[in-house]
């Protein structure tokens, strides 16, 4: 999946994130926050870039519909 990250890497981290939100319920304000954190990261700063937090956001409400 792309998540907009600059490397698959970066990429296959965010769809943890995507995995461990579905399976244990994070509401949205803990995804932004575990978002924020990666993005501290060197290597991994984009991760609150907006194209990152839309593709998540619409992986999320995919899985609920």
């Amino acid at each position: 999946m792309n998540y907009g990250m600059y490397t698959e890497a970066g990429n296959a981290l965010i769809h943890g994130v995507v995995i461990a939100a579905r399976a244990g319920d994070m509401d949205w304000d803990r995804v932004v926050e575990v978002l924020t954190d990666i993005s501290t990261l060197d290597g991994f700063e984009e991760a609150y870039d907006t194209v990152v937090r839309e593709r998540v956001f619409a992986m999320l409400e995919k899985e609920a519909v």
